[in-house]
């Protein structure tokens, strides 16, 4: 199969549409119903079932979908990374989601300038989510992760720390003297709603809490008195005097870990990796 192939089929399987899909490739739709159709001969299946109301997939088009996304991902990080590889720009690129690694990523970045031959990091701070796809795409060499709540599949992974979580409420609510909660307490607080995140696709889950894009922004909410929150403990230092912490004492713990493409072979990114694990 050729990428250009694999481009066009993936824009049709995403629009479910011909005419959309041309329009999005900027190319006619007969050359792209051909590519379609050579295609399908090449890989001796039907992928797209055509009828008077539109396009679907086959059970093959559906697999060709999910494989096509990641090939093209995986073409387009090699581009990137061969970009970064040049002489004067030996550096690594670490991803992050903003106020998630708390005192972690400090001490991982002191602790890799004193290996022998460190490197220039640089941190790149971004959304809920985003550190996982700024990996598979290639403008990121290394990230931290956290789970259950980010995807692990197709990285190599070293776990470095579990914690357990809290919930975050403003100052002077009557529930930040308990000892502890339940989680069942905290979904369904009068006035307080737990916040939305932003799904892998971009979009916001429906439902009462307010539409949220990172740490920052969801404590400055919280302190207002609009929402509270589910956090990692190590965000505790993140808090100022209008917000409190009560832990929660049946939720799920997280694992932070930090992952990297399994086919790098980076002198320096095993070093960042090896001073990670040490902490």
């Amino acid at each position: 199969m050729e990428t250009r192939e694999l481009r066009y089929f993936v824009a049709v399987a995403e629009e479910l549409h011909f005419g959309r899909a041309a329009l999005r490739l900027g190319i006619a739709q007969p050359p792209l119903s051909r590519a379609i159709a050579q295609l399908e001969r090449r890989i001796g299946v039907s992928l797209l079932e055509r009828n008077s109301r539109g396009v679907a997939l086959t059970d093959a088009g559906a697999v060709l979908l999910r494989e096509g996304r990641a090939a093209l991902d995986a073409v387009e990080a090699a581009e990137r990374r061969t970009r970064r590889a040049v002489p004067g720009n030996p550096g690594l690129v670490l991803v992050v989601k903003a106020g998630a690694a708390g005192e972690l990523l400090p001490k991982l970045l002191d602790a890799y300038a004193a290996e022998p031959g460190a490197v220039h990091v640089e941190v790149q701070l971004c959304g809920v989510g985003e550190q996982e796809r700024l990996l598979r795409d290639g403008r990121a060499d290394v990230a931290l992760l956290h789970l259950p709540f980010d995807s692990t599949a197709g990285f190599d992974v070293e776990e470095l720390v579990t914690e357990s979580q809290i919930v975050v409420l403003p100052a002077g609510h009557p529930l930040t003297t308990s000892a502890g909660l339940r989680m069942a307490e905290v979904t369904d607080l009068p006035g307080l709603p737990l916040p939305r995140w932003p799904g892998r696709d971009g979009t916001y889950p429906s439902g009462p809490g307010p539409e949220v894009h990172d740490n920052t922004q969801l404590l400055q909410l919280i302190a207002l008195g609009r929402a509270a929150a589910i956090l990692p403990e190590s965000c505790r230092p993140l808090l100022t005097r209008d917000l409190a912490a009560v832990p929660l004492v049946d939720a799920p713990q997280v694992t932070t870990v930090i992952a990297w493409p399994p086919h790098s072979r980076s002198l320096a990114l095993a070093g960042l990796v090896r001073a990670a694990t040490r902490l």
